[in-house]
């Protein structure tokens, strides 16, 4: 089957797109107003995009309907700052609270029970629950779209979980880190099967392919 997915209206673009690429991470990402007011809101329009400096990427868009930034995006604007907190099975029902679209002033935080803790480097605080939590500045906001932007960040600093960081390997603890990944719609996927692979030199494929 061959699809033409430039001629699809955005909806089924949208399907395609957030069905086929699965599971993506889910960064519920806290910022902060000029009054000091705190916005937490998940995404799953994220990803990891290099080491060297450490960038982190954030599909954002507009509201549905209206051409009004999201807390999120005016936030991460004025401020060049934000928070990514990843989320694990024990904040999946935290992150779809903060999903709902609250009227100003009320706090999804609050509502979903999270704790707020202090950043070291940026200002927006982060989720205390949160397994893994990066503070992040700013490097780029840049427009796509009428409704989309692509926020462009360098991680500053880390909060890593008690108990997931193996100071031995340098990774965090496949057994103990269960991140929560989003299929598409309303489902979500958690206990990842793991398996590993090692990629052979050349000269080692060629001699496989002699057997």
């Amino acid at each position: 089957m061959q699809i033409d997915i430039t001629t699809l209206p955005a909806a089924a673009q949208y399907k395609l797109i957030t069905s086929t690429i699965v599971p993506r991470p889910i960064a519920l990402v806290t910022t902060q107003d000029a009054q000091g007011v705190v916005n937490a809101a998940p995404y799953s329009f994220f990803n990891a995009m290099g080491e060297d400096p450490p960038i982190l990427v954030l599909g954002l868009e507009r509201r549905a309907g209206s051409q009004r930034l999201k807390d999120t995006t005016a936030n991460i604007e004025r401020s060049g700052q934000f928070v990514i907190n990843l989320v694990d099975h024990a904040m999946a029902e935290a992150m779809n609270i903060c999903a709902i679209d609250f009227p100003p002033g009320d706090s999804e935080t609050d509502a979903a029970g999270l704790q707020l803790e202090p950043s070291q480097r940026v200002a927006p605080p982060r989720v205390q629950q949160s397994p893994v939590s990066f503070e992040c500045e700013l490097l780029h906001l840049m427009p796509i779209a009428p409704r989309r932007h692509l926020a462009i960040g360098r991680a500053v600093f880390m909060h890593v979980r008690d108990g997931l960081f193996d100071p031995d390997t340098g990774h965090v603890s496949p057994e103990r880190y269960q991140p929560l990944g989003r299929y598409f719609g309303r489902l979500y996927v958690k206990d990842h099967q793991l398996f590993s692979m090692t990629v052979p030199s050349h000269a080692e494929w060629l001699a496989q392919q002699d057997k």
